[in-house]
Formats: C-alpha cells, sequence, structure tokens
C-alpha cells in the first residue's frame, strides 16, 4: 500500500509545485536569499526505497516558497553528484556537504532519515552548513500509516525557520577582496613572482560577454600578489598561462530578485615546459535585482573563490 500511494506522489508532485504559495510581487524581498539544496533521505524498515526521495522531493517543494530561500534544481544536483560519484541521500557527514555545496553552489544542505518507531512515522532532517560545518536537527512526528504529504510539510517548515533562524552560523560571511588578498598575503613567503596570463571567455544564456568578470578577478588577484600580467600584445611571453571557459545561466526569478548561477573551468599550464600544473573549476550562485548584474556577481565570485584556492599552490 506504501509503495502505491508513493507512486501517486510522485505522479503527483507536478501539481504539488503549483500549489506551494509564491510571495507576492512588490512585497519585501530578503537581501540575499539562501541557495539549499535537498538530498533524498534515507528509509528504513517497509518503507521502500522511493519513500526517502518522495519526502526530499516534498520538502523541497515547500522550502521553495519561502522567500529566503532559493532551491537548487533537483535535475542539476543530481547530476553534480552523479559525476563525482558522492552520495545521493542519507546522513551526509559535514565534509561530504562542503564538497556538494562546492559543486552546486549550495550554502545549506539538507538531508535526513525516515523510519518507523513503534506506532509512529518519523522524519528526522539533519541542516548543515556547507561552508561552516555547523549542524542543527529537526524532528517530526506522524501516525505510522498517516501519508506523507502532511509531516514533510511540517518538516519543511521546521528546516526553513531554523535556515533563517541560524543564517549566520550556517552560512560563512563573504569576505571582501581586501580581505581576500590580505588573507593570501598572510599564507605566501616572500619571492620573485611568475608572470601570467588569463584568457577565460564566458558565455552568459548562450550571448559571449565583452568583458569576462571571472578572467578579471583572477588578474585583480595575481596582480596583487605581486605577479607580472601578460595578455596578447605583451613583447614578453608569460611564465605560466591560465586558460579556460566560463558560463552563467538564470536559475530562478522570485519576488523581484534574480538568481544566477556560474561556473568556472581553468586550466593553469607552465609555458617553457608545457606542463598542466593544475585543473579546476567553481560553482557559484548569485542574486541581484538584474539579470545581468546577478551573473556577473556569480562569475566574479567563482573567479575569487579559484584564486584563493590555486595561488597558494602557483606562489610558494
Amino acid at each position: 500500500m506504501r509503495s502505491r500511494n508513493g507512486l501517486r506522489l510522485l505522479g503527483l508532485l507536478s501539481f504539488l509545485w503549483a500549489a506551494v504559495p509564491l510571495p507576492v510581487l512588490g512585497a519585501e524581498a530578503p537581501e540575499s536569499p539562501i541557495t539549499v539544496a535537498v538530498l533524498d533521505f534515507e528509509a528504513r524498515d517497509e518503507l521502500g526505497r522511493h519513500f526517502g526521495k518522495e519526502v526530499s522531493l516534498l520538502v523541497s517543494a515547500h522550502l521553495s516558497g519561502n522567500p529566503g530561500i532559493w532551491t537548487v534544481e533537483r535535475s542539476e544536483l543530481d547530476k553534480a553528484l552523479a559525476e563525482q560519484a558522492l552520495p545521493l541521500g542519507g546522513m551526509v557527514d559535514p565534509a561530504s556537504a562542503a564538497k556538494v555545496g562546492h559543486l552546486t553552489g549550495a550554502k545549506v544542505l539538507v538531508t535526513g532519515r525516515a523510519f518507523h518507531a513503534g506506532k509512529e512515522l518519523l522524519l528526522v532532517a539533519k541542516v548543515i552548513g556547507t561552508e561552516t560545518g555547523r549542524v542543527y536537527g529537526e524532528v517530526v512526528k506522524s501516525g505510522r500509516d498517516a501519508p506523507v504529504t502532511q509531516p514533510s510539510e511540517d518538516l519543511a517548515k521546521r528546516v526553513g525557520a531554523t535556515i533563517t533562524a541560524k543564517a549566520d552560523s550556517l552560512v560563512a560571511k563573504v569576505p571582501t577582496p581586501a580581505d581576500r588578498v590580505a588573507q593570501l598575503k598572510e599564507k605566501l613567503k616572500d619571492g620573485p613572482r611568475p608572470s601570467v596570463s588569463v584568457r577565460i571567455p564566458e558565455v552568459h544564456f548562450g550571448t559571449p560577454a565583452v568583458d569576462p568578470a571571472a578572467q578579471t578577478e583572477l588578474l585583480f588577484y595575481f596582480k596583487e600578489l605581486g605577479c607580472g600580467l601578460r595578455d596578447s600584445q605583451s613583447a614578453e611571453a608569460p611564465d605560466l598561462e591560465i586558460t579556460g571557459e566560463a558560463f552563467s545561466e538564470v536559475g530562478l526569478r522570485r519576488a523581484g530578485l534574480v538568481s544566477c548561477r556560474a561556473r568556472v573551468e581553468i586550466q593553469v599550464r607552465e609555458r617553457k615546459t608545457g606542463r598542466i600544473l593544475l585543473a579546476e573549476r567553481q560553482t557559484s550562485v548569485a542574486v541581484d535585482v538584474g539579470e545581468q548584474t546577478a551573473a556577473k556577481k556569480a562569475l566574479q565570485e567563482a573567479g575569487a573563490e579559484l584564486a584563493v584556492r590555486i595561488l597558494p599552490r602557483l606562489l610558494r
């Protein structure tokens, strides 16, 4: 009986998405919505293998009605996890959560378990800050044979309230460029710096960008750390050549705000030997009132995150 109910639930998900209340346009919107990814819940006992996925879909659907939360699309989440062979659900640890956040741009990860205890059905959620590692828990109980729709909605409300109330500890404070430069200078030793060239063409929603934001951001950090910059007009060739590609696309529009996701992929090659020193990628999400601005902010953040990771490895 439970499995038949589960199949009917999956068939009605499109109706549920339409029924979730969305914020009224013109209402006061949060300054910075939090990006949240909901993984499949682990299902125990005779609940069936599809039950955990049903719970996650229902929780995600209800969370999407919260104006302070952006939910990662299921297709994007599944693709990112499959590429890295990461677990698709269950009680994920903070280290794995950080990797999921890195791949999807999610600041908060929601996962959990569903199981029977006596005559009750328990839904246990774990709310994890992918940047801070902070973990909070929420539990909802219902009758053993009760439909899962109501407890899933109740759990989503509790999870949403926790994310809003605990945002300061779940989401790391975004450092300014000056903060990042200062932190990098503390890590690096004084000494000669290589010259670099950076070429990362980018596309937003199929349209080439005139001023590549990720490329500009990487150039900024290399210059601040004392590296000479080279381009196609320079008389001298660079010591290091950084090439790659970047793209951005619209995620969601809600309450007068636009969410854009950006991904930047790079390779660093030593020009003299042709040896590839490293290959990296970064996915970031940004929100703004304008689509182009949100896209640029996402690309800029991805470039900054890459700079923070690769500079200590290149300028030892």
